[in-house]
């Protein structure tokens, strides 16, 4: 899937689109005070061992959107082999991009590697999040058995200026390995928590918004922190209940989009609590 916004007449406007099943792509109206939006669906209903889904966004320069997703992405049973999603989103010259999706939520013995490469202009600015929910908790399953590795790469003027990699290993149908088991109940690491949230911040002016962001986190019922990186906002919130994390991480997202862009206080309108 590839999807690209420009300015025109003033206006950020969709320039290019290109997509292909299971991946589609739906416009709702934008509320009047707000950018474009673009929802993402997968009309296949979740993603299956074997399946490689890539989507490239684009924003030009000077223009501005917002991209969701329609609901939870599920991340099926595989037999042997993983799935693989690689997202890049690209940013021009003064340009705005959220990449604010829904919570993935792994099913036990699921394998999953996901690649979010990050090509920021000198004075784009992004905000993005990701939710990973450990197991469907609802039913009462924990993911004591697969394999996740969750990659982010964000260069700016062509420069790697962060990177992160999470690797939960473990064999499809076996146990996680041990450090990826110790890791979920560590509390040094996840300490029992069945959700995870990563977000970022990234633009000329990061490092202005650090006291706002260590207030909000501060503040949430979740165990949540922010630190600057290179002139990045970085924040990740941790709980064992992903209703709580998805309020707190909503919380966040509309304070930031705020006071960053001076775009309305709230979440995505499908993000339902």
């Amino acid at each position: 899937m590839e999807i690209a916004f420009a300015l025109r007449g003033g206006r950020s406007v969709l320039a290019q689109l290109y997509q292909r099943a299971p991946c589609r792509v739906l416009f709702p109206a934008p509320a009047i005070d707000d950018i474009p939006e673009a929802v993402l669906v997968t009309t296949s209903g979740g993603i299956a061992g074997g399946d490689r889904l890539r989507i490239a966004v684009s924003v030009e320069e000077g223009a501005a959107a917002l991209l969701t997703s329609q609901a939870a992405e599920k991340i099926y049973r595989s037999l042997g082999p993983e799935a693989r999603c690689a997202v890049v989103l690209q940013v021009g010259d003064g340009a705005w991009l959220e990449w604010l999706p829904q919570e993935t939520i792994l099913f036990q013995a699921s394998r999953f590697s996901r690649s979010i490469e990050i090509k920021l202009s000198a004075t784009g600015r992004l905000l993005a999040s990701e939710i990973v929910v450990f197991g469907r908790l609802a039913r009462g399953e924990r993911f004591s058995s697969g394999w996740l590795r969750d990659r982010w790469r964000l260069h700016r003027g062509g420069g790697l200026v962060w990177a992160d990699t999470l690797s939960l290993d473990g064999g499809a149908g076996d146990d996680l390995k041990a450090e990826g088991a110790a890791a979920l109940e560590e509390p040094l690491a996840f300490g029992g928590a069945r959700a995870m949230a990563t977000v970022v911040y990234a633009g000329p002016d990061a490092a202005q918004h650090l006291a706002l962001a260590r207030s909000l986190t501060g503040a949430a019922r979740c165990r949540a922190g922010t630190t600057l990186v290179n002139g990045t906002l970085l924040a990740r919130f941790l709980a064992e209940d992903p209703a709580r994390l998805r309020a707190d991480l909503a919380g966040y997202v509309a304070a930031l989009r705020h006071a960053a862009a001076g775009l309305p206080a709230r979440p995505p309108r499908l993000w339902q609590f």
